[in-house]
């Protein structure tokens, strides 16, 4: 009995010793410091803005005709646009402020129709084309004998 106590006896101060002992030390993992990965963009270059001086076309009293003297208008407006290879052009239409805001809405939509149905048969690209109705909203004058001003379709260049 003797030797079983002493057995476990020194089975116990194994253990306890065992215990005691300091654990093996760890590695130090050293953290991993990535370099940044620079990546260069290519440079683009913006494109110049396309800015035409586009003259104003007018219209008779109720009329989405293109006149004579629109025509001629026109025509050099074509030349221009034609030249900007990457034109972006919107078609204002425009009416004076006699008859009521919804028909004025529909004419100023058929004068700007008009014009760029002319500019597209004189061979500007329809894609590059695009139209607006501002009907009454915004008159160059508001003095009823000059009504003939607000009766236009202006061209202007998109940025």
């Amino acid at each position: 009995m003797l030797r079983t106590a002493a057995v476990i006896a020194s089975l116990a101060l194994g253990v306890l010793f065992v215990l005691t002992l300091p654990g093996c030390p760890k590695k130090a993992v050293a953290p991993v410091v990535e370099e940044p990965i620079i990546v260069e963009e290519p440079v683009v270059e913006p494109e110049p803005k396309v800015t035409l001086e586009l003259a104003t076309v007018y219209f008779d009293f109720d009329k989405s005709d293109i006149r004579a003297d629109a025509a001629s208008v026109l025509n050099g407006n074509a030349d221009r646009i034609k030249g900007a290879a990457k034109a972006m052009v919107t078609i204002e239409g425009h009416c004076c402020p006699i008859g009521t805001s919804e028909y004025n809405m529909a004419l100023g939509q058929r004068r700007a129709e008009a014009a760029k149905a002319y500019l597209v048969k004189l061979g500007v690209d329809a894609s590059g084309l695009s139209t607006i109705s501002y009907g009454e909203e915004r008159l160059v004058t508001q003095v009823e004998a000059q009504y003939d001003r607000n009766r236009r379709a202006e061209f202007k260049t998109q940025q």
